[in-house]
Parts: structure tokens; sequence; C-alpha cells
């Protein structure tokens, strides 16, 4: 990597994306995503983004799951990425907001077929007495909807995005002398950058 910094994260955002697609053996979308609690506590869990373009990054869940009331209900989000096989990471760190819901439904409806139905199904993040409640629970939604080809989404489902205002990117060097550069977004819109002491 060269000393200069790029101009537009997105564009180094999905170049490194890209890179780590083919060179992660699973999951080169897998982020850890920290958010804060109803009660002000941080709360961290890997997610998969499923997109990221100059509006923001995209990962979909249950609105009514404990990461979906702690976005509502404080709107800030960080995500980490960690490619160990190209050693590198990124942070982007922003706002919260819903996808809209042409967004979600496009999104949906390229899931499979079980995976439609498990939304449904899964009251993501509640307590449950046994695995069987959610056994049971898929097949009575699998009843509701055998001969639908496309199950519809259901209202309590869909994106979030965060819309960055910070991002962040380190590369690995020897000795911890590590390569780590940050974008922060000003009050025009539009990107400043600086090098960071690693």
């Amino acid at each position: 990597m060269k000393n200069k910094i790029p101009t537009d994260p997105t564009d180094l955002f999905l170049e490194w994306f890209h890179d780590a697609e083919k060179s992660e053996s699973t999951y080169p979308s897998a982020m850890a995503l920290a958010s804060v609690t109803e009660q002000g506590r941080p709360n961290v869990r890997i997610v998969l983004m499923r997109g990221f373009n100059e509006n923001g990054l995209y990962f979909y869940t249950n609105y009514e799951s404990d990461k979906g009331r702690a976005l509502i209900t404080t709107p800030y989000a960080e995500a980490n990425f960690y490619w160990k096989s190209l050693e590198r990471q990124i942070r982007v760190h922003g706002s919260i907001e819903k996808a809209s819901k042409a967004e979600s439904d496009e999104y949906f409806n390229g899931r499979p077929r079980e995976s439609r139905i498990g939304a449904w199904a899964s009251q993501q993040s509640r307590p449950m007495n046994d695995y069987s409640d959610f056994e049971q629970s898929i097949a009575e939604y699998t009843a509701k909807f055998e001969g639908v080809e496309n199950p519809p989404r259901p209202e309590h489902w869909g994106g979030f995005k965060i819309v960055p205002e910070r991002i962040e990117f380190w590369a690995e060097q020897p000795y911890r002398l590590h390569k780590r550069f940050v974008y922060i977004k000003n009050d025009q819109g539009n990107w400043d950058s600086t090098w960071l002491y690693p």
C-alpha cells in the first residue's frame, strides 16, 4: 500500500472488500457490529454486511430483536471488519437509518424460502422454553405459506444502514509499525483525511 491516502473512502472500502472476497475462505462480509443498549451499555455481535455504497453500509435483521431495538433507541453504531488473510481492518462509524421498504423487500426476496419463513417464525432475541418451540413455529408458518412461492417480508424485519461519519483503515506492518488513516465527514458533507499513529 502506498503512502498517499486515496481521495474517496467508498472506492477504497470496495477495493479492500473485493480483495477480501478473493482471499478469505469464509464470510468476508462478517463484521463486528457495536451498538448501545437501551440501558446505555455497549453491545457487540457478528453480523454480515449486505451492501456498501456512497449511501451507507447495509445489514438486515428483526427490528424487534435486541440489536434492532437498540439501534432504533440510540441510532448510532460502529462496524469493524478484520481480514486475517490480508492483515487489514476497516472501522465504519456513523448514524443509523432504516433501509427503505423497497431496499428491504429486494434483499428479502433474494433470500432462500426457508430463510424467509424463519424470519416470520423467529421472535429473535426473546426467550423460549426449548428449541422445539422454534421448530413448531417454523412448521406453523410453513403451513401458512404452503403454495406461496415467495412469502412476503414481515413488517418487523428489514434493513438498517450505517451512514458513515468516520471510516478508518488499518494495514498491518512489521514490528507493529502499522499504517493507519482515517476519513471524517466535515460539515460540508465532504471527506477530510489524515494519517494516524499506530
